[in-house]
């Protein structure tokens, strides 16, 4: 099957992309999602549904035991969150992590059949990817963010959200927030390696902290780069605390009382690598209100 050409993006994407993930020279650098088709979601599905029982195509009784699965769907192991979309505009994400690849798959299964516009599993191994790529040939990962996701309905981009990180290691936060957001229908751009031990490396990235509807930041070690683009920024700030670090880092605890003691009134703070929660957020900020 021929795909549309994916989208150029300043930041790196799924499976050997080789761009820099640093400055972006647009006000919107475009996504690197792996595609978009125009297949319907949830609310297109019910719609439809509808539409069929009024033209008398489907029978009430098949649309009642359709609108039965409604609002979620229980596996036994998990009750999945099909209805989430609908309410939200944000469907449920997977946490692969603790989950075996099978169970991985049945819910990835089960949020594919239900009409998600868009399926991500995060903290996914390689085992938990191979099982999703079992069932959705079409879905696209990130090594490094261990997440495997499939795109089939995302919104055409809105809003621009910038992602500014302390140091490398944090990069499997950063693609965590970046792929979320993306999702989500929003453009982002990541600036890597800024953190305040050199922090001559932050001046590529002002402009685009100056213009963007969000800005998150991630960080381990003091956390400190958060009150500093905090003081940058003119939109809201996400911090992200990582658990990156030496010693008295305390796998992210030290980043993240830094974060929440700082002077900066416009930063606002998620969980230690909660990568999701910042780019679920960040999203709805550089979106605005549907």
């Amino acid at each position: 099957m021929n795909r549309p050409s994916p989208r150029s993006s300043a930041s790196s994407s799924s499976r050997g992309s080789g761009r820099p993930t640093h400055d972006s020279e647009v006000a919107f650098a475009p996504t690197r999602l792996p595609y978009y088709r125009s297949v319907g979601g949830l609310r297109d599905d019910l719609r439809d549904l509808l539409e069929a029982v009024r033209a008398g195509t489907t029978t009430p009784d098949d649309a009642l035991d359709r609108l039965s699965q409604l609002p979620y769907r229980d596996l036994g192991f998990a009750r999945v969150d099909t209805h989430r979309e609908l309410r939200q505009g944000a469907p449920e994400a997977i946490l692969a992590e603790g989950k075996t690849p099978e169970q991985v798959a049945a819910i990835f299964t089960a949020l594919l059949e239900g009409g998600a516009g868009s399926i991500l599993a995060t903290r996914a191994d390689e085992r938990s990817r191979v099982a999703v790529r079992e069932v959705a040939p079409e879905a696209e990962e990130h090594a490094l963010a261990r997440c495997v996701w499939v795109a089939r309905s995302v919104p055409e981009p809105r809003g621009f959200v910038a992602v500014v990180s302390a140091g490398t290691s944090d990069g499997p936060v950063v693609h965590e927030v970046r792929i979320r957001a993306e999702l989500l229908g929003t453009t982002v751009v990541v600036h890597e390696d800024a953190g305040v031990a050199g922090v001559h490396r932050l001046a590529t990235a002002v402009p685009d902290v100056e213009r963007a509807d969000c800005v998150v930041v991630v960080a381990g070690m003091d956390g400190a780069l958060a009150s500093l683009v905090g003081g940058l920024a003119r939109g809201p700030v996400i911090g992200v605390p990582t658990s990156v670090g030496y010693g008295s880092a305390h796998g992210g605890t030290t980043a993240l009382n830094a974060m929440l003691a700082s002077c900066a009134a416009g930063l606002a703070v998620v969980g230690i690598d909660d990568g999701l929660g910042a780019g679920t957020i960040a999203a709805r900020i550089a979106r605005g209100r549907e």
